[in-house]
């Protein structure tokens, strides 16, 4: 064979031993030597490690570029044709097409699986294409169109043709067992949630049913904290009798916690098809970062007759396990969105003018349980984060650093030549960490960081997380002896410990107290916490974070940091997801080039949910 082979890979780094291993591994259990077929295996166990579900070969036929462990693009040598290398793979005995127990699964379109993940993305597209044909039949329109105009008044003067897409996803998650909602930062999409739920709610009451089982889930402890308190809110002040208000509830909790972890295992769960939750309505927050395995042993677990409501921004970085099942959900390609039997529906019941493309189906499919919220009640259109926003989601480099260099609210901060912060990057983190800096006790101290963050794209390098830690760290440590009134350090949790109840996203503090060292975290339910720090689980500094770890926070100001060398993990998503975790302010710490070459480029990753879920 010429061209790249598993040894050619391993040398240049491009490999890790573990897809070395896997791939010569089931290749002598199957009597497989052949080159092109056990660099096959090799490559879809390194995908699979890299966000991906599977190996498309034609996209790597048509000349995909492999990076090194610094990131660098790896001088590869040129792939095997697409066609011959699929006509070695289906006469292997390691690959089959489904049916029997071969370790790898090869699709009708050439994308080369491991079989747990194929089984994954079947049965995710099965149970998700069942919802899509599953109406409420028992939801009382007389009901739903007076709790609508009650909870979603007319607040504002609308343009004609206007659609209040609040009001309509309500009635969709209302009429249909599925529904999934959309949206950037500041769409209302929690309150749009909580006017659902009281829906619900009050066609239960009034047609004398047992109130429903509501399950609220987040993907991490952070975001379910996040997800409660948002819930807790937005409760005050909705326009529902008290008896509905206080049935709707705040406590929400991991998605590993509610399936029941085994032993604390991350693939093995009490709940499941057989042993399904308890529940009527679950609702899925941060739905980005849930990955392909998690979401199908999800809906493995949700009963059939349940509701299911999936919350997220498609717009943000997918889960950094394998799989972007929001994104593949909500089609970039997809036609306009709903059938024309239900935009009759919502046209009668909303009194919306919900628009009908020309070329509309007449059928029910998953464009029918999907509502994009768009627009922005935290970003005006014309503030600068609102124009930034929109110029990074459009891939619109000149118009990203024309809002940089004319907003209030957003600034490009020169970076540094070499290793070390630049003036400009000093002051942020100086006056974003004043907060902390000054506070007088560990839960002061903990909200303070929630002020201010910094954002990084890499771990390693001279603008990665590690060393901005520690130089932040030390920076601090050298503030005037009057403004330092706590000994503290921020951390962050790296690892699930279920028995602790820590997860991985969790912050918190460590105290220097007269008794010794002592780490301070918040409980779900808000209760302060107090642990040895020798028992906690695997955590780092979090002066500055990754990007991946910031989804599902909001901070008031943030700083984003993007390397001076050009790297493949620097995305137009990536971007995109930092920059909207600021509230107020957003400073991006890098050069005008580095910028225009993360919009260029858009994370795609192999898969065919997409495909499955999409096709008439």
């Amino acid at each position: 064979m010429t061209g790249p082979t598993v040894d050619g890979l391993r040398a240049l780094g491009v490999l890790s031993p573990l897809d070395e291993h896997f791939a010569r591994a089931v290749g002598r259990l199957a009597g497989e030597p052949r080159p092109e077929v056990l660099l096959a295996a090799a490559l879809v166990s390194r995908q699979v490690s890299s966000g991906h579900p599977c190996l498309d070969l034609k996209r790597f036929a048509e000349g995909t570029v492999l990076t090194d462990p610094d990131g660098d693009p790896a001088d590869v040598p040129s792939w095997p044709d697409a066609a011959r290398w699929s006509r070695a793979l289906r006469d292997s005995p390691l690959v089959g097409d489904g049916d029997g127990d071969t370790p790898l699964v090869l699709d009708y379109s050439g994308r080369l699986y491991l079989r747990r993940y194929w089984e994954h993305e079947c049965r995710l597209v099965a149970a998700l294409r069942a919802r899509t044909r599953q109406i409420d039949e028992s939801v009382d329109t007389t009901v739903l169109h007076e709790g609508l105009n009650r909870l979603f008044p007319a607040l504002h003067a609308q343009a004609a043709g206007d659609v209040d897409w609040q009001r309509i996803a309500a009635a969709m998650a209302v009429h249909r067992r599925l529904c999934v909602i959309s949206g950037g930062p500041g769409t209302g999409k929690t309150f749009t949630v909580v006017k659902i739920l009281a829906l619900l709610i009050e066609q239960a009451v009034r047609a004398g049913r047992r109130m429903p089982r509501i399950t609220l889930l987040a993907p991490t402890g952070k975001a379910a904290l996040r997800l409660g308190e948002s819930i807790h809110a937005a409760k005050d002040g909705l326009r529902s009798e008290p008896v509905i208000v206080a049935a709707i509830p705040e406590d929400a909790t991991t998605i590993h916690r509610s399936l029941g972890s085994m032993r604390g295992s991350l693939t093995e769960f009490f709940h499941n098809a057989e042993s399904p939750l308890l529940t009527d309505v679950v609702l899925v927050d941060e739905a980005s970062m849930v990955d392909l395995a998690l979401m199908s042993r999800l809906l493995q677990a949700v009963p059939p007759e349940a509701r299911l409501i999936l919350l997220g921004d498609k717009d943000q970085l997918a889960s950094v396990e394998a799989g972007a099942v929001l994104a593949d959900i909500c089609s970039a390609a997809a036609p306009q969105p709903h059938s024309r039997r239900l935009v009759g529906w919502l046209r009668a019941v909303t009194g919306e003018p919900v628009p009908l493309a020309p070329n509309a189906p007449v059928e029910t499919g998953i464009w029918d349980c999907i509502v994009y919220l768009t627009r922005s009640f935290r970003y005006s259109p014309t503030s600068g984060m609102g124009i930034l926003a929109r110029a990074i989601n459009e891939g619109d480099a000149d118009g990203a650093l024309s809002a940089l260099e004319q907003g209030t609210d957003v600034s490009r901060l020169d970076p540094s030549a070499g290793a070390g912060l630049s003036p400009g990057l000093r002051q942020a983190a100086v006056r974003g960490y004043g907060g902390f800096v000054e506070a007088t006790d560990a839960a002061s101290g903990l909200d303070a960081l929630q002020h201010f963050r910094v954002l990084c794209a890499l771990r390693k390098g001279p603008h990665g997380l590690q060393a901005l830690n520690q130089e932040i760290a030390l920076l601090l440590e050298t503030a005037p002896p009057n403004r330092r009134r706590l000994t503290a350090r921020p951390i962050i949790v790296t690892r699930n410990d279920y028995q602790l109840g820590l997860y991985n996203g969790d912050v918190g503090v460590i105290v220097d107290r007269a008794d010794g060292p002592r780490a301070f975290f918040r409980a779900l339910d808000g209760q302060a916490r107090w642990l040895s720090p020798a028992r906690l689980p695997a955590h780092e500094p979090v002066f500055a974070m990754s990007v991946h770890k910031s989804q599902g926070s909001e901070f008031d100001e943030v700083v984003v940091v993007l390397p001076e060398r050009p790297s493949p993990v620097v995305s137009r998503e990536l971007l995109y997801t930092a920059v909207t975790r600021a509230r107020r302010h957003v400073s991006i710490y890098a050069t005008h080039e580095a910028i225009a070459l993360a919009l260029s480029r858009r994370v795609e990753r192999a898969s065919g949910l997409r495909d499955a879920l999409w096709e008439r």
